[in-house]
């Protein structure tokens, strides 16, 4: 805007009112004395985003403008809306996905005054879940500098790290979680299994149960839902004998594998069609004789924790929900009691 003019306060607040800026009264304080060269510059974009997102706020911007041959800046107020969003215990923010735009446009606009509303009010980390429905929002997210985190199959989660320094943001899961069932009847037989789907090297090899922990399930009751699943035994959980932890196994992620100990409490084997070739109960020295196992010093080890543990020489972990007072939730916590007369074992 140029040009040979008498203006006030309030017919600048109008002109920028013209382009979609609300101001705030009486926030200049030019008299109006005669006439002057006055040359304006700024910039407004306006999006109804009201059905999209919920929480107004007001972003400071600059109007510049020359007035006779000098160069001012003036600041001013102007109103707009940012994603829904909710503070977490680290100083970052948590993006409702629920009321996203799903318009791009929108989506773009909202997200980036959202990145300076926060900014501006000292935020650290974003986390931005983006919904399977609106997974064409990915690409404008990571243009705006965001990093995908973790991805499940109905969602994608991505982070901004706002303060520019190195980000302090978790990373994503680091392992996997296994578990296999050493289970033992009162024939001293082990119950064993051979996989429909195995690597060369462990052909004709009859295994324990094994599987992997679901998503908010314990331990103790996974390795009992897998036994269950692929052989049709019912069991009960005595104790964890031992673990192995194991690197890079799995899309570069570790993995924790959890032996435990397992009572039968039923005979019949109804072997799961989909991933068990066969099912059977199998003498503990015949199981323990295979070459597969005496020739491989891991299975070896766990065989020989299992046989001590038979012989009362060894004691596991077993079982104990607690409460603590830093999360007021019940825990389970796996450790080894060895004067409680129900474990029926002897520390070696």
């Amino acid at each position: 805007m140029e040009g040979l003019m008498k203006f006030s306060t309030s017919f600048l607040d109008s002109k920028l009112m013209m382009f979609g800026v609300n101001v705030a009264p009486k926030f200049y304080s030019c008299r109006d004395r005669g006439r002057f060269m006055m040359k304006a510059s700024y910039s407004s974009t306006s999006y109804d985003t009201t059905r999209s997102v919920s929480k107004r706020n007001f972003l400071m911007d600059t109007f510049s403008y020359r007035i006779n041959g000098a160069n001012h800046t003036s600041l001013y107020f102007r109103d707009t809306w940012v994603l829904d969003a909710s503070d977490d215990e680290y100083g970052g923010v948590l993006v409702n996905p629920e009321r996203l735009p799903s318009d791009p446009d929108k989506f773009t606009f909202a997200l980036r005054a959202s990145l300076s509303h926060w900014k501006a009010k000292g935020k650290k980390g974003v986390w931005l879940k983006l919904p399977l429905e609106k997974c064409d929002l990915v690409p404008i997210a990571v243009k705006e500098g965001f990093e995908y985190h973790h991805a499940e199959r109905g969602y994608v989660m991505m982070t901004y790290w706002i303060p520019e320094e190195p980000s302090m943001l978790p990373s994503n899961a680091s392992h996997q979680v296994g578990v296999g069932g050493f289970v033992i009847n009162d024939k001293n037989e082990v119950l064993v299994v051979q996989e429909k789907h195995f690597a060369p090297a462990l052909s004709g090899l009859w295994k324990i149960p094994t599987g992997f922990i679901l998503e908010s399930e314990e331990i103790f009751t996974g390795v009992v839902r897998e036994v269950k699943e692929e052989t049709g035994i019912n069991t009960e959980f005595v104790e964890v004998m031992a673990f192995r932890h194991a690197h890079n196994v799995a899309f570069e992620k570790s993995d924790l594998f959890f032996v435990c100990l397992l009572r039968a409490l039923s005979k019949q084997i109804m072997a799961d069609d989909l991933e068990i070739q066969a099912a059977k109960w199998m003498p503990l020295v015949e199981f323990v004789e295979q070459p597969l196992i005496q020739g491989d010093d891991m299975f070896k080890k766990i065989i020989d924790i299992f046989l001590a543990r038979l012989g009362k020489r060894y004691c596991g972990l077993s079982v104990h929900q607690l409460v603590s007072k830093f999360d007021d939730k019940l825990s389970t916590l796996y450790f080894n009691t060895v004067d409680d007369p129900d474990l029926n074992c002897q520390a070696s």
